[in-house]
This record gives structure tokens, C-alpha cells and sequence, in this order.
């Protein structure tokens, strides 16, 4: 669970003991801090099992029509759908909208009696004022009811953590949804402006592309990205599906991998990292995956030396999806739902509110995995 620092905490002191004991707002009810073990336990297991299994594709693809939900959310949530479909609660193997009780309900459908939710994990929100916004040590948290003083900017952000739930459709009965649209592609094809909206987003990243006739100046691969020259090529004997996907693997280096990293030693896991979001962009646009070749997680995320091979896959999954869903938000195409009904989902993201630590401005950045120069 995330918190503020104390200096930013409601704190309250008392002496006890001889020790002064600091009592915090972000200290979680007993009730609360046992949901949040189970679910953090719970996690780990999904994580273990993906390790153990060659289901990292089928995670992406998930992810991909859950992508408004964190990679640990949309672990959750499969996790805790399968066992409902094994135990014949569901009907479905696989859940297609989510929302939370009340959302539900504003939908005019009601959860069936006897339907369990899938516990998540939900952001702990408060607001923080100051007259000097630029000073990262002047903002204080408002109580519920407080009002901002005369002049005072107010923001609100994310303090912790919170055990939530949500239903899937099938859990639910009323009026039917708004559907998404869903592509329908010839194998071979790609979507209607992805090519041009994936080469329009390398060019504002200052990158210059060009198509060769085959992979012999390449070396082989199917693209390279030459981080010196700013230059991407893609062969041009590939089908447009090809192309495309190998495309979006590229811009995903560019996104994600810099020039210079001193991370050849992870040159797998940065080659997944691509590879990943060059899935996830094209089963958002309903693009045939089965060709998409990632090495079995048990080989990538064990190979950074003293790391938890848990924490690496949690770690890779989020920075997989937040690059998807940036890539995705800036094109100009028809894309599937990204896991909740048509009507909340044109109302923004679900569960990504600003976040916001005074004491810290600039969140700490994840370490990278990149090199100077990517071939796919």
C-alpha cells in the first residue's frame, strides 16, 4: 500500500509508554488491511502462475479489452472470473464489461443475488491546497469537510489504496449495453489508418521512417530502430498485418528504450516489453495475435540478477500497458472496448485519478530496460 509521508498525514501524537506513537488517516481499518493482504496475496499467486505458465499472450490479449484497468487489476479480475466459471457461477469463460455496483445501477441493471464481486484494488483519493502550488512542502491535506482558505489552489490525487469490487455483465441483469465496435480484418490486413497513425507518432518523436525491399540490410529482422540516425526501417515484403505490428514494436522501442541504457544484459525483457505492445495495440484493434512470438515469462523474468521475478512481471506488465494505452489514445482508429460499458467509458478512465505526493513532485521513475540500438 502507498502512503504519504507523515509530514503529510493527518498526525496525531500521544505519548505511550515513554514512546511517542504516530497515529495516521493512511493507516487502514483492521477490516481493510485484512482485504488488502488477501488481495496482495492473491496477486502473487496469479503472478506465480503466469510465471509457471505460457499464458503471458493470453494476458495481454486480456489486457488489451481491460485496458483501463492497472495490469494488476486485469490480473484480478481473470483470475477471479476463471474460478467463477469453473465453479458455474458464470456462464462465460472469459467477462467482457466491468463496473462497480453503483455504476451498474446507473446503467438501469442490478447485480443477480448471490453474484460475488471480483475484488480489485481502488485508489484512495484525498485534497491538497496551498497558496504556493510550486512548493512541493506547502501542501496540506483537507479533512472531508474542510474548505480551502481564500486563494487557494486545490488538487486532489491519490494517498493509498483501497479493496474494491466489480461485476461482470453476466453477473448483472437488465437493459442491454451500448457494444463497441469490433473490427473485422482478412488475415493479412490491418485496420484502416493504423499504419499511418503509428508512423504520424514516430515522426513526433523525431524519428524519420522508410520501407526497404527485404530483411538483407537489416540483418535479418523484420524492422530496426537506429537511435544515432533517428531512423526506423521496416521491410517491405511483409504483408500490411506484418508490417504494422512490427511498426508498433518499433515505436514501443522508442517509447520505452533509449539511447543511452546500459541494459543489453536485459535485451530479452526490453525485446518483450516491444513485443507486448505491439500486442496489446493490435487485439485493441481486433488484429489476429497468433503469430506473436514472446519467450515463456519463466525465461525473461528471471534474468535480472537479484530481482523478484514477481515484482519484474508486475513491473513489465504496467509499463506495457500505460505505453499500449498511450499509443492507443493518440490514434485516429476504430478500436475494441476497453473493458467497461460504452456510457461510463466515454465518461474517462476508470481508476487512473492524478496522482499527487507533496513531498515528492516527481514520482520516482521504474528502472528501464533499454539499449542503443533495437532489431526485431
Amino acid at each position: 500500500m502507498e502512503h504519504l509521508s507523515v509530514m503529510d498525514a493527518l498526525v496525531m501524537r500521544r505519548r505511550h509508554s515513554g514512546e511517542v506513537i504516530v497515529v495516521s488517516d493512511q493507516m487502514p481499518r483492521p477490516e481493510s488491511e485484512s482485504k488488502l493482504n488477501e488481495l496482495h496475496d492473491r496477486l502473487v499467486r496469479s503472478v506465480e502462475v503466469l510465471i509457471e505458465s505460457d499464458d503471458w499472450k493470453r494476458a495481454l490479449e486480456f489486457a488489451a479489452h481491460f485496458r483501463s484497468r492497472s495490469f494488476n487489476n486485469t490480473l484480478l479480475i481473470w483470475a477471479q472470473h476463471v474460478a467463477a466459471f469453473e465453479a458455474g457461477t458464470v456462464t462465460e469463460p472469459l467477462p467482457t464489461y466491468v463496473a462497480g455496483f453503483k455504476q451498474w445501477q446507473a446503467l438501469g441493471r442490478s447485480v443477480v443475488a448471490g453474484q460475488h464481486g471480483y475484488m480489485i484494488f481502488a485508489p484512495r483519493t484525498a485534497r491538497f491546497a496551498t497558496t504556493t502550488p510550486l512548493d512541493a512542502s506547502s501542501w496540506r491535506r483537507l479533512s472531508p469537510r474542510e474548505r480551502p482558505r481564500s486563494g487557494e489552489a486545490v488538487r486532489a490525487g491519490i494517498t493509498g489504496t483501497r479493496p474494491a469490487y466489480v461485476w461482470d455483465i453476466a453477473q448483472t441483469n437488465g437493459p442491454p449495453v451500448a457494444e463497441f465496435p469490433h473490427p473485422q480484418l482478412l488475415r493479412g490486413s490491418a485496420p484502416t489508418g493504423l499504419w499511418e497513425g503509428l508512423a504520424m507518432l514516430m515522426e513526433t518523436e523525431g524519428f524519420t521512417l522508410s520501407l526497404v525491399a527485404d530483411a538483407s540490410p537489416l540483418g535479418g529482422a523484420n524492422g530496426r530502430t537506429d537511435f544515432s540516425m533517428r531512423h526506423v526501417a521496416i521491410r517491405d515484403d511483409l504483408d500490411a498485418a506484418a508490417r504494422t505490428k512490427t511498426l508498433a514494436h518499433e515505436l514501443a522501442h522508442i517509447r520505452l528504450h533509449g539511447p543511452n541504457h546500459e541494459a543489453l544484459s536485459h535485451r530479452g525483457i526490453g525485446e518483450v516489453e516491444a513485443e507486448s505492445v505491439a500486442l496489446m495495440v493490435a487485439a485493441a484493434h481486433g488484429m489476429d495475435t497468433q503469430e506473436y512470438t514472446i519467450p515463456y515469462v519463466a525465461g525473461w523474468a528471471t534474468a535480472v540478477p537479484d530481482s523478484d521475478a514477481v515484482a519484474i512481471v508486475q513491473r513489465t506488465g504496467e509499463r506495457v500497458r500505460r505505453t499500449a494505452v498511450a499509443i492507443l489514445e493518440a490514434l485516429p482508429t476504430d478500436q475494441i472496448g476497453a473493458g467497461r460499458p460504452l456510457e461510463l467509458d466515454r465518461s474517462g478512465p476508470a481508476e487512473q485519478p492524478q496522482r499527487f505526493v507533496p513531498s515528492s513532485p516527481t514520482p520516482p521513475r521504474l528502472t528501464e530496460f533499454t539499449r542503443t540500438r533495437s532489431m526485431s
